[in-house]
């Protein structure tokens, strides 16, 4: 069960509500220790005089602000404790705002709401049904670990949440701030069009399960991949910028692809029958991997399966043998590198693109690596 980090009462006009704040999410990062190398010795911080090189006891340290270089005012820990607001007991909610004119950029971090007991559930209920009817945020501050906070009251289905937001002196202007803005809207045209259409063929409904952080999966495999003493496989290299003069091919190329991926037909454009190109080969090949993947998963034990031996192959791992060179150069670095894996194929790792396909494709490359393997 959840603990409340603050607890108080929210107020709208004369109307009371004792609550509790929890957070909302959690952090899943995985977390390293540092040691130092070649041994399993942890690596501490010390709080150390830059003169002297002396460690300093946390009871002389003071907070100094410098107002030119090498002076400084210094403010002793009483005399910010006497300015500092007291702990709030109440979120005054000041104003009601349409949720929509809250721009993305002031919401920081999430809170949920509950009422702290069953007998203020009901008096909870009508104001969170109350801002779920008129699509508004209570704006309202107040103090929490000695920090003042700007918050934003709004209604999900069955919980009020209450968002910190950013002052706005703390919201930087992108036309002042950064370099390189275009410097006019684009028209109206054939290219605005087709984009809009990749947006619609790409569009769904929004289901947050559906993603997941896939960094932090390869820093646990690859986690893993050490402590068994794998091999590690090699990240893909990032796609080269678009060309403007390829950028109409490049949005025909990605609308097949993507409504290929989906089962439509290849063109809605130009009332032609179009054969997919490359791009929608891609498309197919990316989602048959998927499937292929996701199956695959699904069968295999979660008991730890034995090492392969040289040579050795699945039944998946003999049909790509068989594939042709030119599927193989629809598939990611990634998918070629798991192929390669499952064939065994000596030095994959240090392998580029191109040597895996002409290794999976069993062209000379791989035939070169195997004798001198051998």
């Amino acid at each position: 069960m959840a603990r409340a980090i603050w607890s108080g009462v929210i107020t709208f006009g004369l109307v009371a509500v004792p609550v509790g704040l929890y957070t909302a999410t959690e952090d899943h990062t995985v977390h390293f220790h540092q040691l130092q190398r070649g041994t399993s010795d942890r690596i501490r911080n010390r709080r150390v005089n830059e003169r002297t090189g002396e460690e300093v006891a946390a009871r002389d340290i003071v907070k100094g602000y410098e107002i030119d270089q090498g002076q400084y005012v210094v403010v002793e820990p009483d005399e910010l404790d006497e300015i500092a607001p007291g702990r709030s007991r109440t979120i005054d909610i000041s104003d009601f705002v349409d949720l929509e004119a809250i721009e993305p950029v002031y919401f920081d971090r999430t809170y949920y709401v509950a009422p702290r007991g069953e007998e203020y559930g009901k008096v909870y209920e009508l104001l969170r049904a109350a801002l779920a009817e008129a699509n508004k945020a209570g704006i309202a501050t107040f103090v929490m670990r000695s920090k003042q906070y700007l918050t934003a009251l709004r209604a999900e289905d069955e919980v009020l949440v209450l968002q910190t937001l950013h002052w706005a002196d703390e919201v930087r202007d992108p036309g002042t701030e950064l370099p390189e803005l275009p410097s006019g809207r684009v028209g109206r045209g054939k290219q605005l069009d087709m984009a809009l259409e990749l947006v619609d063929a790409l569009s769904s409904d929004w289901d947050p399960s559906r993603y997941r952080d896939t960094y932090q999966e390869k820093v646990r495999e690859l986690v893993k991949a050490k402590a068994e003493g794998q091999e590690i496989a090699v990240s893909e290299e990032p796609p080269e910028a678009t060309n403007v003069i390829d950028l109409m091919k490049v949005l025909e190329g990605s609308l097949q692809a993507a409504r290929s991926g989906r089962g439509e037909p290849a063109s809605r454009t130009t009332g032609k029958t179009e054969t997919t190109g490359k791009a929608g080969k891609a498309g197919k090949a990316a989602e048959a991997g998927k499937a292929e993947r996701a199956g695959r998963s699904a069968k295999e034990p979660t008991r730890k399966a034995p090492p392969r031996k040289a040579g050795a192959s699945s039944e998946r791992g003999r049909r790509s043998a068989s594939t042709s060179k030119r599927e193989l150069q629809e598939l990611s670095k990634a998918e070629l590198y798991e192929r390669a894996s499952e064939q065994d194929i000596p030095g994959r790792s240090k392998m580029s693109r191109k040597d895996l396909i002409d290794a999976l494709a069993g062209g000379s490359g791989a035939r070169g690596r195997k004798k001198s393997a051998a």
